[in-house]
């Protein structure tokens, strides 16, 4: 295991020691499921007490980056996150950056329709039969005069998260399917009441058929189509209601 901790100051020790080994852990320098050091060990490597030591896996393990397991082979252990785990960390940070910093809904439209932009090329290359079935499966949901606004705003990121996939890139797929997750239903929540569910799903259908003909300009023609439109629908959300 190598840590770098040249250096540590009397205030906040317990708050050092977990950031080196934070940073070890997100630089690689610690794999998942590698044990760390004894308390004792790491006490003696910091020049610290082993109180001081407890406190800073606690801090870690608060973070979900290690666990503690009991008994002979036992010990601290480095966590490996799952990509649900990490999607789910990132939807969140998302949300919260979004709501507390009050980002204009403009702002939002803009960059997630920019990252799935980025996406179309590959996704227009590497779509199978299975991606396809699944957007249709979608389209079939909102042209479906049953389907609730709750369950059209599921379905809405569920299509969009079939085109994530289809990338065949599980870094890209992680990102945009966060994105979609975290800031689709945002919108959807703000503008549910003034959009044509028909004109959305005319939308998807022809971005789909874009994709199965494995035509990325086109698909790109859609997606801007699609984006202009939510965001006409965000004007159309700020002007004033008459009496």
């Amino acid at each position: 295991m190598a840590i770098e901790f040249n250096t540590i100051q009397k205030e906040g020790l317990s708050v050092q020691i977990a950031n080196a080994i934070r940073d070890a852990i997100l630089e690689g320098r610690l794999a998942g499921e590698e044990r760390l050091p004894s308390e004792a060990e790491l006490a003696a490597r910091f020049g610290v007490s082993r109180s001081t030591v407890r406190e800073a896996l606690k801090r870690l393990a608060a973070q979900n980056l290690i666990r503690s397991e009991r008994g002979s082979s036992g010990g601290a252990f480095v966590n490996r996150m799952t990509w649900a785990e990490a999607q789910g960390n990132l939807v969140t940070a998302t949300r919260l950056l979004i709501g507390m910093n009050d980002i204009p809904l403009e702002d939002a439209i803009e960059a997630r329709f920019a990252l799935e932009t980025a996406a179309l090329p590959l996704a227009a290359e590497k779509r199978t039969r299975d991606h396809l079935a699944d957007m249709r499966r979608e389209i079939q949901c909102q042209r479906d005069p049953q389907t609730s606004d709750q369950d059209f705003c599921a379905s809405d990121v569920a299509f969009h998260t079939a085109i994530a996939s289809a990338t065949g890139n599980p870094l890209l797929n992680f990102q945009l399917s966060a994105a979609f997750e975290a800031m689709q239903p945002l919108m959807n929540m703000l503008v549910y009441r003034l959009r044509d569910r028909e004109r959305i799903a005319d939308l998807h259908e022809a971005l789909a058929d874009a994709l199965h003909a494995a035509d990325a300009d086109a698909a790109h023609r859609q997606l801007e189509a699609l984006a202009a439109y939510t965001k006409d629908l965000a004007t159309e959300r700020r002007r004033p209601r008459s009496p």
